[in-house]
C-alpha cells in the first residue's frame, strides 16, 4: 500500500469518525432544544388557559372562544383538558372532537408533570399542572392538560437530520479533496526521487541530481553516495583481478616460448593450464553479477547479432536455426554477461549440431530463462557434472580450453540463477539456463 493512500485512509477514518460524533452530538443538542422550546410553548398555552378559567359555586367555566386556534380546530393535533381528582373530563377543547389523543393525567395540587406518550398510532408529548381551585369555603381539586403530537416535531426533526448531513458530508468532501491537494503537493519529492531511481535502475542516470527538501535531502545524497560506492568497488575488484591475471599471462607467455624448445611435454601441459586458468580468471574479472540497476538489454537483438557472426563461422555446416524470443524480453544486467552466456552456449551448439539449433528464451519469475538445443550427439549424463567443471573438454580432438561451461555456470551462479544440461527432443544436447 502506497504511503499517499495509507495517509488517506487514516484521515478518511479519523475524519468519518469526527463527523460521526459531531452529527450524533448536534443532533441530540437540537432534539434537546426543541423540546425545552415545546415544553415552554406547552406551559405558556396551559397558562393562558389557567388564567381564562373560572371556578364558582356552580362549577368550572370555561371562554366559549378558545384562546389559541389550534385548540378549536378539530384534530389539530393539540388538546386541552380540565379534569377533576376522579380523572372525569369537565371540559376539553374542540380539537378534541373525532380525535383519539391519549387520556388526560390525573394530578395533586401543585405538581407538574412533563413526559412522553406512545400509543399505537401516534406519539405525544403532554404537559400538566394540578391546581387546589378555592372558592369562598369550597376548593376544588383540577388538573390542566395540554398535549400535542409530534407529527411537527418529528418533520422539524427529518429536516434539520437532512440539512445537518447534507453540509457534514459535503463538508466532509471537501476536506478529503483538499487534503488528496495537499498531500499530493507535500509528496511530490518523494515521487521525484521515485522517477528518477527508476531512470536510474534503467541506466538513464547515474545518480540523483535533482534538489529535494531538507527532509529528504540526506536521504538522496546516501543513495548518491552508496552508488558511487557500490561503482567503485566493483570496479576495483575487477581491476585488480584483470590486473593479477594479464600478470601472470605474460611470464607465462615467456616461458611457454622458452619451453618450445626443450620439447618438455609435461611442462607444456602444465603451462597450457596455467593459460586456461588465467583465461578464466580474465573472464570472472568481467563478469558484472546480478544487478537491478542497470540498461535493459534487448534478448533477441543481441541473438540476432551473434547469430549473424556463427553463420559466418560456421557457413559449411548449413545451420538451420528455430528462434522463438519474445521482441518484448528484456535483461538487466551487464551485457558482456549476457554475450558471454550466449556466445559459449551458441558456439558450442553450432559446433556439435548436425543440421540444426533451437533457441528459446521466455520471462520466468525468477528472471529469463534461455534454452538451447542442438541435434548433435548429446552429453553423457554421466559427464555433465565433469563438463561444468573448468578446463575439461567433451572431445579432446576439438579445440578449445574447456572452460567454456565452466564460464557459464560462473556467470548464472553470480546473477544467482541456474543451469541444467539435458537430452534435447532431437537426441542432442539442451541447455537451460535461468538468470
Amino acid at each position: 500500500m502506497s504511503l499517499n493512500l495509507r495517509i488517506i485512509l487514516s484521515a478518511t477514518l479519523v475524519l468519518i469518525t469526527f463527523i460521526t460524533l459531531t452529527a450524533v452530538t448536534l443532533d441530540r443538542a437540537f432534539i434537546d432544544s426543541t423540546e425545552s422550546a415545546l415544553r415552554d410553548k406547552l406551559t405558556s398555552q396551559l397558562y393562558a388557559l389557567m388564567a381564562a378559567a373560572e371556578v364558582d359555586d356552580e362549577g368550572l367555566l370555561m371562554p366559549s372562544n378558545e384562546l389559541d386556534a389550534l385548540l378549536g380546530l378539530p384534530s389539530s393535533g393539540v388538546y386541552a383538558f380540565v379534569t377533576d381528582q376522579t380523572g372525569q373530563a369537565l371540559w376539553q377543547s374542540s380539537s378534541a372532537l373525532g380525535a383519539k389523543p391519549p387520556q388526560p393525567a390525573t394530578l395533586e395540587g401543585g405538581e407538574k408533570k412533563f413526559k412522553k406518550i406512545k400509543t399505537e398510532n401516534n406519539a405525544y408529548y403532554t404537559f400538566a399542572y394540578g391546581v387546589d381551585w378555592s372558592t369562598g369555603t369550597k376548593a376544588t381539586s383540577l388538573t390542566f392538560n395540554i398535549t400535542t403530537d409530534l407529527k411537527s416535531f418529528d418533520k422539524q426533526i427529518i429536516e434539520y437530520r437532512t440539512t445537518l448531513w447534507s453540509w457534514l458530508v459535503a463538508m466532509a468532501l471537501l476536506l478529503l479533496v483538499s487534503q488528496m491537494i495537499i498531500l499530493r503537493w507535500g509528496l511530490s519529492p518523494l515521487r521525484k526521487v521515485g522517477a528518477e531511481l527508476s531512470l536510474i535502475e534503467s541506466g538513464e542516470r547515474k545518480k540523483i541530481q535533482d534538489a529535494y527538501p531538507l527532509e529528504i535531502e540526506r536521504l538522496t545524497s546516501n543513495i548518491n553516495i552508496l552508488l558511487e560506492q557500490e561503482r567503485e568497488q566493483k570496479t576495483r575488484y575487477r581491476n585488480a583481478l584483470g590486473d593479477l591475471a594479464h600478470s601472470l599471462k605474460t611470464p607465462l607467455a615467456v616461458l611457454q616460448s622458452g619451453l618450445s624448445k626443450t620439447a618438455d611435454d609435461s611442462a607444456q601441459e602444465q603451462i597450457t593450464r596455467m593459460n586456461s586458468i588465467v583465461e578464466y580468471q580474465l573472464q570472472r574479472a568481467a563478469t558484472a553479477g546480478a544487478a537491478n540497476i542497470g540498461k535493459s538489454i534487448d534478448v533477441k537483438l543481441l541473438v540476432d547479432r551473434m547469430l549473424e557472426s556463427l553463420y559466418k563461422v560456421y557457413r559449411d555446416k548449413n545451420i538451420t536455426v528455430d528462434l522463438a524470443i519474445d521482441t518484448a524480453l528484456v535483461f538487466k544486467g551487464d551485457e558482456g554477461d549476457l554475450m558471454e552466456v550466449l556466445g559459449n552456449l551458441l558456439d558450442n551448439a553450432f559446433k556439435w549440431a548436425d543440421k540444426s539449433v533451437e533457441i528459446k528464451s521466455v520471462k520466468t519469475d525468477k528472471g529469463i530463462r534461455i534454452a538451447v538445443n542442438d541435434d548433435g550427439p548429446g552429453i553423457a549424463r554421466d559427464r555433465i557434472d565433469e563438463l561444468l567443471q573448468r578446463g575439461v573438454r567433451a572431445d579432446q580432438t576439438t579445440p578449445g580450453h574447456g572452460i567454456g561451461l565452466s564460464i557459464v555456470k560462473n556467470i548464472v551462479q553470480a546473477y544467482h540463477g541456474s543451469i541444467e544440461i539435458n537430452k534435447s527432443q532431437s537426441g542432442g544436447a539442451q541447455v537451460v539456463v535461468t538468470l
